[in-house]
């Protein structure tokens, strides 16, 4: 598809209106939301709205490849059709100062898309923010060399990401493998943590929620830190009711605060997904909030 050669221009400021002259687009057909056709449906979707682009759809060993020479091309926007890894790369590799990023609902969680578009699909999220986007400065959270924009989950209940992505890949042995091995770690409180070198605990888990979901005003200036005090089955169950029913925050087994830095530290290394993406860590890791982390093309 064809570039438009139009000058560029002053990078919007937040909440502005931006003007869009080169789009850069990278869609990974092969990924669990989008499928065959995605590429030409998005072309066209941009299109309607009046809009030229240069669209790369690599196969999935070409992705990474893709967006860094998106990201590298310096457009004025990035749309991003794929999985959430590759949304969070995306985000990574442009920063603070790089284009827009508009990451697409194309993978199997989205949170970064649901969180900047709504719970809505990926044609829907591309032409509000072709018709009504506003440029929005996304902070979010770095845990050691990993960064995150909605949520990070350290501890044993992460290993339960491991058994989900053999599930996705239809490897049901490998699932089952690693679904067992999650639950006889689960349950052992070896996560330690420290928090702005003030509080420090012992949890199950530790959630880290970027002030684009926490939903909590007293949170828009740091990390909320949820510590997930599951000792038993009997916990986990109460508290996934919890959250059927309410904020999960609000579960007793549950404490609260709000960190701009901290500590994490393990007998083991330590199971990690962030934005719905698995990682494993060192035994000791450090975090820390980012106020400016990228630029998004966004709705919500």
């Amino acid at each position: 598809m064809a570039t438009s050669n139009a000058p560029d221009s002053a990078p919007p400021s937040p909440g502005a209106r931006p003007s869009l002259h080169r789009i850069e687009a990278v869609v990974n057909a092969a990924s669990g939301g989008v499928g065959p056709g995605a590429a030409e449906a998005l072309a066209a979707l941009v299109a309607e709205h009046g809009y030229t682009l240069n669209l790369a759809a690599p196969t999935p060993d070409e992705v990474g490849a893709a967006v860094k020479a998106a990201v590298d091309a310096a457009p004025d926007l990035v749309l991003i059709l794929a999985g959430d890894g590759t949304a969070r790369l995306a985000a990574e590799l442009s920063g603070a100062d790089g284009p827009l990023i508009a990451p697409l609902p194309g993978g199997t969680m989205n949170m970064l898309p649901h969180a900047l578009y709504g719970n809505v699909g990926w044609q829907a999220a591309l032409a509000a923010a072709l018709t009504s986007g506003e440029a929005r400065d996304v902070c979010g959270g770095r845990v050691g060399e990993h960064t995150f924009y909605v949520a990070a989950i350290l501890g044993a209940p992460a290993l339960w990401g491991h058994a989900r992505e053999a599930v996705r890949a239809g490897d049901l042995r490998t699932a089952w493998r690693r679904g067992s091995f999650a639950l006889r770690r689960a349950f052992t409180g070896e996560v330690r943590y420290r928090l702005d070198a003030k509080t420090s605990g012992e949890a199950e888990a530790l959630v880290l929620l970027s002030p684009l979901v926490s939903k909590t005003p007293e949170h828009e200036d740091g990390l909320q830190v949820a510590a997930l005090g599951v000792k038993s089955a009997q916990d986990a169950f109460r508290l996934a009711l919890t959250g059927l029913v309410r904020d999960w925050r609000d579960d007793p087994g549950v404490t609260v605060g709000e960190s701009l830095r901290g500590r994490v530290w393990a007998q083991r290394a330590i199971p990690c997904i962030l934005d719905g993406e698995t990682q494993k860590l060192s035994r000791q890791v450090e975090f820390e909030f980012i106020p400016r982390a990228f630029r998004a093309l966004a709705t919500s």
